[in-house]
């Protein structure tokens, strides 16, 4: 009999990339999502789908029905910008709807718990590469809403009166990016703004001075991650920094952008724009993961705009023979040069 993970937030970037990795690992699956980002149609056909609200007990009690093997905890108010201009959503979905998931959880006697936290629970570093031994020092709404939430999800599997087994794993997500982000939603990756703004013709709009360093994490490392400690005895009561270790400024990725899609990054129009509140704390990077290289960002940039609407996409005068190269190359499930995914972790 097959074994069945849970994924809330299964509709969106993250969630439905997970379908499809468990799904070819021989798992049933089972989706719960409000759409608020995410989209339906996105959704492997083989899941079960709901479409319900992490806030709404009713709706996870039918999610959680039959009672899962697992659960995959992505459903999040996923935004630093939009945490400053609304912070209660994220303490409605965030903090509370985590408590109702983690709650789900024990009183069905689901023995595992994978739980999607943040890099910007670091805040402001003193130092890089960052451990996850470093301080959780959040200067961000979005940031002191996914510690409040992690911390919740560990404590509960240190409490001595639970009458079932229940272990959770947390991931301190870096910034993921790959094909199927949407190239519109301002508060998705920024990998994704910036491909969809070269697409459409506009500047392409930066924080400060773009000097500022980001991890990128390919997907596909993400999910064969999550899949590795879907079972329980495995990662338990840790925190595990989830990235590539490798960093690339923001002007860096506007280059490699132009440069994928046929522009010269010189001439290419570009926005400053003064840092927002919380910005600095994506300066962060780990110290032993994958490497991600060049060669699978242009990979991303080059099979995302091939599956763009060409409807408003500004003509070019050409672009650079390597493009035609990795547009039209068989496609394949992993980019080149990754190697196998293993994080450095430290108990929290």
């Amino acid at each position: 009999m097959s074994k069945r993970v849970l994924i809330t937030g299964g509709a969106g970037f993250i969630g439905h990339n997970l379908c499809r990795r468990m799904l070819a690992e021989g798992y049933e699956v089972g989706v719960i999502d409000n759409e608020f980002t995410g989209r339906r149609e996105d959704v492997p056909g083989e899941c079960a789908y709901l479409k319900g609200d992490i806030r709404n007990t009713g709706d996870l009690a039918k999610a959680f029905d039959p009672a899962p093997d697992v659960v995959f905890h992505v459903a999040a108010q996923a935004s630093n910008i939009r945490s400053f201009g609304d912070p209660r959503l994220d303490i409605d979905v965030n903090i509370q709807g985590t408590i109702n998931v983690v709650n789900a959880c024990v009183e069905r006697g689901v023995p595992k718990l994978v739980y999607a936290g943040s890099m910007t629970e670091y805040g402001l570093m003193d130092r890089l590469p960052v451990n996850e031994d470093a301080p959780l020092r959040p200067i961000s709404y979005y940031g002191i809403s996914k510690t409040a939430a992690e911390h919740f999800v560990l404590s509960t599997t240190r409490r001595p009166d639970l009458t079932a087994p229940f272990s959770a794993t947390v991931f301190r997500m870096f910034n993921v990016y790959g094909p199927g982000q949407s190239l519109t939603n301002p508060y998705q990756g920024v990998l994704a703004i910036f491909i969809g703004q070269v697409l459409r013709g506009e500047p392409c709009t930066v924080d400060g001075d773009g000097t500022q360093s980001r991890d990128f994490v390919y997907i596909d490392d993400v999910t064969r991650a999550w899949a590795a400690v879907a079972e329980p005895g495995v990662a338990d009561g840790i925190a595990i920094n989830l990235g590539s270790g490798a960093r690339l400024s923001v002007n860096d990725l506007v280059r490699e952008v132009c440069i994928v899609l046929g522009h010269d990054p010189k001439a290419y129009p570009i926005e400053k724009r003064p840092l927002r509140p919380g910005i600095n704390c994506i300066r962060k990077r780990i110290s032993r993961a994958p490497a991600m290289s060049s060669a699978g960002r242009r990979k991303s940039v080059s099979r995302t705009a091939s599956r763009a609407p060409s409807r408003g996409r500004k003509k070019r005068a050409g672009r650079p023979p390597d493009v035609a190269l990795v547009r039209h190359e068989k496609p394949t499930d992993e980019p080149p040069g990754i190697p196998p995914v293993f994080f450095r972790s430290a108990e929290r």
